[in-house]
């Protein structure tokens, strides 16, 4: 080999040498991505045990540094839940969280998951989610142009109230709070009257004698003092407050597809935690609310459970067929028909009918 070859190799291997370390350089040098999160409710385990550490510390450890983010629940954001789904399909909120049952009054079909009275445990709430799981990603994808990330759940939410009652036939008369137009005409359909209150609310309203009854989550009722305004406690689920997770498809395509990935794979771990968290505390509520040894996660009440009886399942079936479902339909209409009878049908045994 020539000297003038030597040195034209020599020069090329410093050449792709030099860009090697460049492009290296440019790689460790490149800014991380930055993520703007909506989380759920302030101040409850979901929030304070699971979203809020995942976005704040475990999201860079899995991504080594590529992607941070910053958290805020949405009940502190100056954001209305109602317009949640808006927002994001604007891109105002990239990455965001969404209660079903608030979203509701603009999109009722997302509903169908978490109608009162539809899931009395843990098993039959997973398997309806499951089945109407395809359904959302759908429609948040067509209408409103929003990734479908992750399905999250709370503990079940029960009624706590003021004065003793012995079951649900008890309530009637009584000034309940709601979080829901369905469960508002499931309370109406008792003989009681619902007052739409939002969560960080319940507590002041109880003390101020607004309502004397609350539905809202075992465990949160129990974090928000509930404990110690409210004298007995059903030990029903009547709903359990499920919420989508999900980003505007702008954002989340701007996302290089292996980060894309990882963030995925990261929410997959951080869904099945809150859910077996959601299940567990449904008991750990009414261990904490009631004074019980087995309280680990709550602060001790003295509080009676009120036990779910024969009457009450009775009364709960009913509401559902005579009530919440044919009035959910009303609202919704025949593409809610169509949607529940092809994917909760199957499951539940339970057909909609068109009014």
């Amino acid at each position: 080999m020539s000297s003038a070859h030597r040195r034209f190799r020599n020069l090329l291997a410093a050449l792709l040498l030099a860009v090697g370390f460049n492009a290296m350089a440019a790689h460790a040098e490149q800014a991380p991505i930055r993520l703007k999160i909506v989380g759920g409710l302030a101040d409850v385990s979901q929030y304070v045990r699971y979203e809020e550490p995942f976005w704040r510390t475990r999201i860079a450890e899995l991504t080594d540094g590529r992607v941070q983010a910053e958290i805020a629940p949405f009940d502190r954001s100056g954001i209305r839940g109602q317009e949640m789904l808006q927002l994001m399909r604007l891109g105002v909120v990239p990455f965001g969280t969404a209660l079903l049952a608030v979203v509701s009054t603009e999109e009722p079909e997302f509903n169908a998951v978490d109608l009162p009275a539809l899931a009395p445990d843990m098993a039959s709430l997973r398997q309806t989610v499951s089945a109407f799981r395809p359904h959302i990603e759908q429609v948040l994808r067509e209408r409103y142009q929003i990734e479908l990330l992750g399905i999250y759940t709370y503990p079940a939410q029960v009624v706590f109230c003021t004065r003793p009652f012995t079951g649900l036939g008890d309530l009637s008369g009584r000034r309940i709070r709601s979080s829901s137009v369905g469960q508002s005409e499931m309370l109406q359909a008792l003989g009681a009257t619902p007052v739409v209150i939002p969560f960080a609310e319940v507590a002041q309203a109880i003390r101020s004698g607004v309502v004397e009854c609350a539905i809202t989550g075992t465990l949160s009722g129990n974090a928000i003092g509930l404990h110690e305004t409210t004298s007995h406690v059903h030990a029903m689920a009547l709903a359990w407050g499920i919420s989508i997770f999900g980003a505007n498809a702008t954002a989340w395509a701007a996302i290089p597809a292996d980060l894309q990935q990882v963030i995925r794979d990261g929410i997959v771990d951080l869904e099945r935690q809150i859910w077996v968290a959601a299940d567990r505390e449904t008991g750990e509520g009414l261990a904490c609310n009631a004074g019980l040894p087995s309280c680990t996660a709550g602060r001790r009440g003295n509080m009676t459970v009120v036990p779910v009886s024969a009457a009450d399942d009775e009364r709960r079936r009913r509401l559902l067929t005579e009530v919440v479902l044919p009035r959910w339909v009303n609202r919704c209409g025949m593409d809610c028909v169509e949607a529940w009878n092809q994917y909760l049908a199957p499951t539940l045994g339970l057909q909609a009918r068109p009014e």
